[in-house]
């Protein structure tokens, strides 16, 4: 495919200047309505070696007002970023609402760079290029436009190239051992760049070809494509604003209705000695675990959701009680605040996963999507809707990574749930975990729990399982949950070791 573009493209002086300024004086205007409208945009260059596009990202931010664009220079990740799934820097480099991120090298890397070096099996790639894909939709889905442009040249350029890079002191650092390497398997390497290319232009993401042999021409096309697909995407979404309609509610709904959590027994207890005795046993276990997950570099995510008063602040002390605490973090989740509403709501949480070897505990998770914004109209049914499918991705992404994840809903029924609002409301020392709100929520129980049930059955996986507990009896609710985790890190660490059955 690319062999085939035509490389010999030129520009006249007199067109390239005109067309640049037109050009230029149109994409400043639209960053202003992008900003205007809330609209975030992610500009993406990849391409050949020495195909020159960190020169093309100079030409194309000459156009724009610095106060509303990032720039990152994507190279080999930090010791820090290895610890994370992959598209762990690249979320948290996102761009807020009507601003633009540019990115020289990107996610791609995975699949051309990496996978040439050895470091991207061939076992792992289509985990790889469905990771990206599902990355991107959420982006889309979102409101996110993305705009990838490939600059290619061919490889007699680029052997010219590098040797007039190398030929200057000033310059010869830029040209690597690993780029000298791919320069000599140019073929090979243009192979793999084709099947990225192939399995990654999509209708909401599609590859814009930029023939880079001459530059001004290459600037040109560039400018012109990123303009012109900004003002088709403004015009787009006008007409669909100004033609909205609101959404029926789907029949589907009520196949959820009589689901998990009619069947689950709430009378399940445990007395107080039996308690201590394995509580004392398993945060005994899960310190020595932890040792282990560290030295083996599991990363571990624990989600943490239920009814209001279910407990899980109480299993969260027992959980974490005996752990190092270098080696944790508890993530409290509250209503987003203005910087974290500004981006996709998967953004806050992809900031907290952990680095490899470490716990990241979250009270209160991403699934507010789908219970407290679906019920309270935080967002549209579009969103939580589409949100089960963007959870599995993610969760996905850090299962394919080698975390552990498990999420617990720590049940209790209505009558013991008022129990504990009226005995907080009574106690001096717990009246501030209660809240007015608390008690409007209690008002909406059966929303809540219909939605709930949804939940449970379309965002339990293999990999991220949802875990029901009993929670009526809270010793009995703590001890399940150590439970749960300690005999989820003792096969995780035999399926790392070798050793699993």
């Amino acid at each position: 495919m690319l062999e085939k573009i035509d490389l010999s493209k030129r520009v006249a002086k007199d067109t390239y200047k005109k067309g640049m300024e037109e050009a230029g004086e149109k994409l400043g205007l639209l960053q202003r309505e992008l900003k205007a409208a809330g609209i975030p945009v992610i500009l993406v260059f990849e391409g050949m070696g020495a195909a020159g596009k960190g020169v093309q990202i100079n030409r194309l931010i000459q156009a724009l007002d610095p106060r509303g664009f990032d720039v990152y220079a994507c190279n080999r990740p930090t010791e820090d970023e290895q610890m994370r799934p992959f598209l762990w820097r690249y979320w948290t480099k996102t761009p807020a609402k009507g601003r633009i991120a540019i990115f020289d090298r990107s996610w791609y890397r995975s699949v051309q760079v990496d996978r040439f070096d050895g470091l991207t099996p061939e076992s792992s790639l289509a985990d790889a290029y469905q990771d990206i894909l599902s990355f991107e939709k959420q982006l889309n889905d979102d409101g996110t436009v993305i705009i990838k442009l490939f600059l290619y040249i061919d490889k007699k350029e680029q052997d010219k190239r590098f040797k007039k890079l190398t030929g200057a002191r000033e310059n010869s650092w830029r040209v690597t051992p690993e780029d000298l390497k791919r320069n000599e398997e140019f073929d090979r390497y243009l192979q793999m760049n084709e099947e990225m290319l192939e399995n990654t232009d999509t209708d909401y993401a599609p590859w814009t070809l930029i023939e880079a042999v001459d530059r001004d021409y290459a600037a040109l096309k560039i400018l012109t494509t990123v303009a012109d697909r900004l003002e088709y995407e403004l015009n787009r979404r006008n007409g669909a604003e100004a033609g909205a309609q609101k959404r029926t509610e789907l029949p589907g709904r009520q196949r959820f209705k009589n689901g998990v959590l009619s069947g689950i027994d709430l009378s399940k207890k445990l007395e107080k000695d039996d308690y201590k005795k394995q509580l004392k046993k398993l945060q005994k276990r899960l310190e020595e675990l932890h040792s282990e997950i560290y030295l083996l570099r599991i990363p571990v995510v624990i989600g943490f959701e239920g009814w209001d008063a279910g407990g899980k602040g109480g299993a969260i002390k027992r959980l974490t009680s005996h752990l190092d605490p270098r080696g944790y973090r508890v993530n409290p989740t509250a209503a987003p605040n203005d910087i974290e509403k500004v981006h996709h709501y998967l953004w806050r949480f992809w900031n907290d996963v952990p680095k490899a070897g470490h716990i990241a505990i979250f009270d209160r998770t991403w699934y507010g999507r789908v219970m407290v914004e679906r019920i309270e109209g935080f967002c549209t049914e579009a969103e939580w809707r589409r949100a089960y499918q963007e959870i599995n991705e993610m969760e996905s992404h850090m299962a394919n990574a080698g975390a552990v994840i498990l999420k617990f809903w720590l049940h209790i029924d209505k009558d013991e749930q008022e129990r504990r609002f009226t005995e907080r409301q009574n106690n001096p020392a717990k009246q501030w975990k209660i809240t007015d709100e608390d008690w409007r929520n209690r008002e909406k129980w059966d929303e809540y729990e219909e939605a709930v049930n949804e939940m449970l059955v379309r965002t339990s996986t293999t990999y991220a399982p949802w875990i029901v507990v009993e929670g009526n009896d809270k010793y009995y609710a703590r001890v399940k949950v150590l439970k749960t985790v300690v005999e989820a890190l003792e096969q995780k660490i035999k399926e790392v070791n070798g050793t699993a059955e």
